[in-house]
């Protein structure tokens, strides 16, 4: 565990006692300490401040935190202790999890504003009270949106059990998703594995597309479907069941080729339709969508380069501009030219993977070894007298990669998470380019490299230092997608059975730029009378207007990383462009927050400017 590890898990047992994380001193006092350094190498400004007040303070909080004295001398040891202990504990509870005794649970419930969600979760909720339950729904108190925000996080901080409605409406918004993820990411962090999901499908039917994130942050969860009164009366007494049981199995799973299917049709190069039934817009775009457009030159540069041994594509570009989508493509004409192909994203990875170089390389063979449908074998191929990094190599070469008439591409989506685990970015990223140098050599084992061909998706720049000569991010094609321009926002109008000129385009670039998702959800809701023109224009920086959820989403996200907050609130309270710390700089603009501007920030859309100047001043 290095510095910033030791950083990201004292954060997280400090934000679960006290409901507050680290403030940026505390932080730099925390990494500081664990390098070795004295409190004037860490604040030369005022050291006896650092020590005597916050320092003082800090260790303090931890002490009650890990249940041990901690000292600057002793933090070290203690951490390391305390992980320890949260891993053992995570390892015990992977198969089946003991639920705490007393039998009164604490629920937090989140539904959708349309009828069937709150009426729906009303009644359940009033089935949950009789038994003894202690409910927490939304609150039809006024308040303000951080308030809201965080009586949230506190719902989930302090809950056993979080129940989500979902309807077909409700089932695209970006806040449900959110809920998920962070669910998911307090789960990791706590050795009760609280709070549980439970997601009521209203009317919502097993078959509906869901969006990529949704489907895999629902994977594990219990899941009951309503559209009958006899089902809503079955729903409330298994659920009534599942809180009386004391210990539980975790839900199986959908099989893994449910994740990133890619679904095929008559050919990719198919016109697409002048008008089409317009889609709501939820994360991957379909293959046969008639709202896809194409990024030029781009594309035809990646499916050039799939037929060439060896390849590694590498596509960058800020949250919801279209990579999955791209690489989705990408997959579909490399499988019609008969190579094997694995949608792969490491977003949905457990923290568990990344505690080590060799967790995170033996489930990175073993999810491919079974989204092919290959025994993996993996314990039994792992040598004890070869490295991790030999090892995968090894397994690549014997299982994957054996067969000449087959190629294998692998689409790696995500890979951001782990530039938040340096250590491990380094190896498992220099394995990557290890490989694909490999397949250049032009000697008989440089033609079973040659069949492995990469797509490697990241939303940011790469902010862990790599040594250049081991970098996958400077060899191979590199493609940064751009925003729409102002012709395929009309195109995009067209096939939405609009007939827009400039005085219509121009105005919803100024307001969202040519941002894929924003631009076609405007479409959408214009295209089917949802809402009118100028209603989109004066309510979409406001709570009730067509992006609210989209800016929650945003609001919540940076409460939760003060310090990504507080610069942000600097970009957009400045008229001209300002400097700001490269890592910080970096995550902003992989949120899609900003642009970047050589070593300047900016706001990225006047919709963010105006939202987020009125947020930060109040």
């Amino acid at each position: 565990m290095n510095g910033r590890e030791a950083l990201e898990f004292i954060d997280r047992l400090v934000f679960d006692r006290t409901g507050k994380y680290l403030n940026d001193l505390e932080r730099e006092i925390v990494v500081g300490t664990w390098d070795g350094k004295k409190y004037e190498e860490i604040y030369p400004l005022n050291p006896q401040y650092l020590e005597k007040d916050v320092g003082y303070k800090l260790w303090k909080k931890i002490s009650l935190v890990l249940g041990e004295k901690v000292t600057k001398k002793k933090i070290k040891g203690a951490l390391e202790r305390a992980y320890q202990q949260w891993e053992i504990g995570r390892s015990q509870l992977l198969t089946a999890t003991q639920l705490p005794p007393q039998k009164n649970q604490r629920i937090a419930i989140f539904y959708g504003e349309s009828p069937p969600d709150w009426q729906v979760a009303e009644r359940l909720s009033q089935a949950l009270q009789q038994a003894g339950h202690l409910i927490d729904c939304q609150d039809e108190k006024r308040l303000s949106i951080a308030e809201e925000l965080n009586r949230i996080e506190r719902q989930l901080q302090q809950c056993d059990w979080l129940i989500l409605f979902l309807s077909p409406k409700s089932a695209n918004s970006e806040m449900a998703i959110e809920l998920l993820r962070r669910v998911k990411e307090l789960q990791e962090s706590r050795l009760n594995r609280k709070p549980r999901p439970i997601a009521i499908r209203v009317n919502c039917p097993p078959h509906l597309p869901f969006n990529y994130d949704l489907r895999e942050y629902l994977y594990g969860s219990f899941q009951y479907e309503l559209y009958t009164e006899s089902d809503l009366k079955k729903s409330i007494d298994n659920i009534l069941s599942l809180l009386a049981q004391t210990t539980f199995k975790k839900p199986s799973s959908p099989p893994d080729e449910g994740e990133n299917v890619i679904p095929t049709f008559s050919t990719i190069d198919a016109l697409p339709l002048p008008v089409a039934e317009p889609e709501l817009p939820s994360g991957q775009v379909r293959l046969a969508s008639a709202f896809y457009i194409e990024r030029s030159p781009q594309e035809e540069l990646c499916y050039k380069e799939i037929g060439t041994p060896g390849a590694l594509i590498r596509i960058k570009a800020p949250r919801q501009m279209g990579k999955t989508s791209l690489m989705a493509r990408i997959l579909y004409v490399a499988k019609d030219l008969g190579y094997r192909t694995v949608p792969l994203s490491f977003q949905h990875a457990d923290a568990a993977v990344f505690t080590s170089l060799d967790r995170l390389l033996k489930w990175f063979c073993s999810k491919i070894a079974r989204k092919l449908r290959l025994s993996d074998g993996i314990e039994a191929r792992w040598s004890d007298y070869f490295g991790s990094k030999d090892n995968c190599t090894a397994y690549f070469e014997d299982c994957l990669l054996s067969d000449p008439e087959m190629p294998l591409m692998l689409g790696l989506d995500e890979v951001d998470r782990v530039f938040q685990y340096p250590k491990i970015a380094d190896d498992f990223f220099s394995l990557l380019r290890a490989w694909y140098e490999e397949a250049g050599y032009g000697d008989t084992n440089s033609q079973l490299w040659q069949n492995l061909r990469l797509v490697v998706v990241h939303s940011t720049e790469v902010y862990v230092p790599l040594n250049v000569n081991q970098s996958p991010f400077n060899v191979g094609l590199p493609i940064e997608l751009p925003e729409f321009t102002s012709a395929q926002v009309s195109d995009l109008a067209r096939r939405h059975g609009l007939n827009w000129q400039d005085d219509r385009v121009e105005p919803l670039i100024a307001l969202v730029g040519g941002h894929p998702y924003l631009v076609r959800l405007a479409l959408y809701h214009l295209a089917q009378n949802q809402l009118s023109w100028e209603e989109l224009l004066t309510t979409a920086a406001t709570e009730a207007g067509l992006y609210g959820d989209h800016l929650r989403r945003h609001l919540w996200s940076l409460q939760k990383h003060p310090e990504l907050a507080m610069a942000f609130a600097k970009v957009v309270q400045s008229q001209e462009p300002i400097e700001l710390e490269s890592a910080i700089a970096f995550k902003l603009h992989s949120m899609g927050l900003v642009h970047l501007q050589g070593n300047l920030v900016v706001s990225r859309f006047e919709l963010y400017r105006q939202y987020f100047g009125e947020r930060f001043l109040q």
